[in-house]
């Protein structure tokens, strides 16, 4: 079982959501396997049974899972923690308070953890009161130096900057990446992210000379009819990585 993700140029990997397990193969065959296939742990009622159907889904991608949240949902924390000490994926989404939990449950350092740290409307400055009880206090805002120094403690890979509303905190985002360049820390954007501004805030990643980025496109590439990523807006968006990173 391969822990690692695959990244294009050892620099990025695509994050998507699936609508099924025959979605989540398609959405991995169009990204070339330049992908992390979502799936929330939200949508089951319990750890077993949703470890007994995310198993199956990785199975499918060479274990290129990402358990999610869902919506950053931080009541999801333990449970996200639960599941990915069983399934042992490549990648878990997890609240700032949630990193070190998930970490030790796993037993491994290579299965990349996220942690949310959100914008607070002040470049270098980040909040990362995103757990269960935090996330209902005054905000915790600290800079984003700190924020990454604390993450590397706890035993984190990686920043979730979310949520980013598109181009919106684009300024932040930039203090963010670059920062996470500074201590060689992973970036995960998140949050709004289509197929009209994915090149803006690819560029402001690799220009500021982030080791490895996870984009996150969500809701944009997803059909509502069929509630389905669209394997076409995976391919298209691989082409775009092609294109920055070559």
């Amino acid at each position: 079982m391969t822990l690692t993700p695959k990244f294009y140029r050892d620099r990025v990997c695509l994050n998507v959501l699936a609508g099924s397990k025959q979605n989540a193969r398609d959405i991995w065959l169009a990204a070339e396997g330049y992908v992390l296939v979502g799936v929330l742990s939200k949508n089951y009622l319990d750890v077993a049974t949703a470890v007994a159907d995310m198993r199956e889904y990785a199975a499918l991608i060479d274990n290129a899972l990402s358990v999610g949240l869902g919506a950053g949902d931080p009541n999801q924390s333990l449970m996200v923690s639960a599941i990915s000490a069983e399934v042992q994926p490549q990648h878990v989404n997890q609240v700032f308070t949630g990193v070190g939990t998930t970490r030790a449950l796993l037993g491994q350092s290579q299965t990349v953890v996220n942690a949310v740290v959100s914008p607070t409307g002040q470049p270098g400055k980040v909040k990362i009161s995103t757990g269960p009880l935090s996330s209902q206090r005054v905000d915790g805002i600290i800079p984003v130096a700190s924020a990454i120094a604390m993450l590397k403690d706890m035993g984190g890979s990686s920043v979730k900057f979310f949520p980013m509303g598109g181009l919106k905190a684009i300024d932040e985002f930039k203090a963010v990446a670059e920062a996470c360049a500074d201590q060689d820390f992973w970036l995960e954007p998140t949050g709004g992210i289509d197929l009209d501004n994915y090149e803006t805030i690819l560029r402001v990643a690799l220009d500021a000379g982030v080791s490895k980025i996870i984009p996150h496109i969500y809701s944009s590439i997803i059909d509502s009819t069929s509630g389905l990523t669209r394997p076409e807006d995976v391919a298209t968006l691989l082409a775009l990585t092609k294109k920055l990173v070559d």
